[in-house]
């Protein structure tokens, strides 16, 4: 499965595009569903905050993984911060880093913007939580 969409740059169309993730993807593990949720909202509010552009989630799914890009037509490159505890914001890259199997940035061809993404490895999530529930006995 393959989708893609088109959103505007307004802090709407982070909670849109979070839904929209969900409901194309259909069916997931309730963990697996929350930290793609997650890194959605991370990267569409990125897009939404540092650029003036509207931006495309791609989806693509099959049976053991699920790759989300989020492509804006913004100019800077996306950093991965290590703010102080009493910063705000500046997490949102360290969580994606931290919840999907892999991830990476893509400049956009022949102009500003770029494509930021992220894989969720649906094997890896179903062996970890069969591990995980071994060692509780269950």
């Amino acid at each position: 499965m393959s989708e893609e969409r088109l959103f505007p740059n307004d802090a709407a169309s982070v909670a849109e595009a979070r839904r929209y993730v969900l409901a194309s993807l259909g069916e997931l593990a309730p963990e697996v569903a929350e930290a793609i949720a997650l890194m959605v909202s991370e990267l569409t509010g990125n897009a939404v905050r540092h650029t003036y552009s509207p931006f495309t989630v791609v989806l693509e799914r099959t049976a053991t993984r699920i790759r989300v890009e989020v492509n804006d037509g913004g100019s800077g490159d996306p950093i991965v911060r290590a703010p102080e505890p009493s910063e705000p914001s500046g997490r949102g890259l360290r969580i994606v880093e931290a919840l999907a199997s892999s991830w990476g940035v893509l400049p956009s061809p022949g102009g500003p913007g770029k494509t930021v993404w992220f894989v969720v490895d649906l094997a890896s999530e179903a062996d970890e939580r069969t591990s995980r529930a071994s060692h509780r006995g269950v």
